[in-house]
């Protein structure tokens, strides 16, 4: 539940101020972004720390099986599960070979905002490095409405104090580990590691990678 009074009352927005790591997981669920066919939880740019990692597609979906003790006549052989998909919102930030992280150095300012007359994801904060270098991050993540494939994230470091070295990794993550959903076996066994590589390449700008799912044989690339 939360209880801390983080959300401002606006007309055309949701907005959270400062970051509140206990309620990562509803948090997460409020800015969500989706279009119908694409379906970004509002984790963090950076990925972690995070309370339920998810990247969705409409329709891709895994089956497991439903073993009974006994079977009898209409009893489902199997379930299907939509599963997360290749997470492609990673962005990893390095301020002089320091890693980006909320949980290490000084996060002031932090700040979300749920833009529905536009319909994006706003994300700005000051972080103070472990060693004392302060940047400025700013970020906009939308799915387009036009283009139903289309996800798209805007990001921005800046230097406040003093010149730093900066490094920005988009990634590729498949397979992500989730946190433990329940005490049923047959869950965890049949969606743990889903999607099995096809093909992946690297060049230049350009990353592929093309999966398929292990038991209902759907395509992702």
């Amino acid at each position: 539940m939360i209880e801390h009074p983080a959300f401002t009352v606006e007309e055309w927005s949701v907005r959270e101020v400062g970051l509140h790591l206990d309620t990562l997981a509803q948090t997460e669920s409020i800015f969500a972004l989706s279009n119908g066919h694409i379906g970004l939880r509002g984790n963090l740019d950076e990925g972690e720390p995070h309370g339920l990692p998810g990247t969705y597609l409409n329709s891709f979906y895994e089956l497991r099986p439903l073993p009974y003790a006994e079977g009898g006549y209409g009893y489902p052989e199997s379930g299907q599960t939509v599963i997360n998909v290749t997470n492609g919102k990673l962005i990893r930030l390095l301020v002089d070979d320091e890693p980006f992280d909320v949980r290490y150095g000084e996060v002031q300012d932090h700040e979300l905002e749920l833009d529905l007359r536009n319909g994006v994801l706003r994300r700005s904060l000051r972080w103070t490095t472990p060693a004392g270098r302060t940047v400025r991050v700013s970020s906009v993540r939308m799915v387009s409405f036009t283009q139903r494939a289309i996800a798209a994230i805007s990001y921005e470091v800046e230097a406040i104090d003093a010149p730093v070295r900066i490094v920005v990794q988009s990634e590729l993550v498949a397979n992500e580990a989730l946190p433990d959903q329940g005490k049923d076996p047959r869950v965890g066994a049949a969606l743990s590691s889903a999607l099995e590589n096809e093909e992946h390449l690297s060049r230049g700008t350009l990353g592929l990678m093309v999966h398929h799912t292990r038991i209902s044989g759907l395509r992702i690339g």
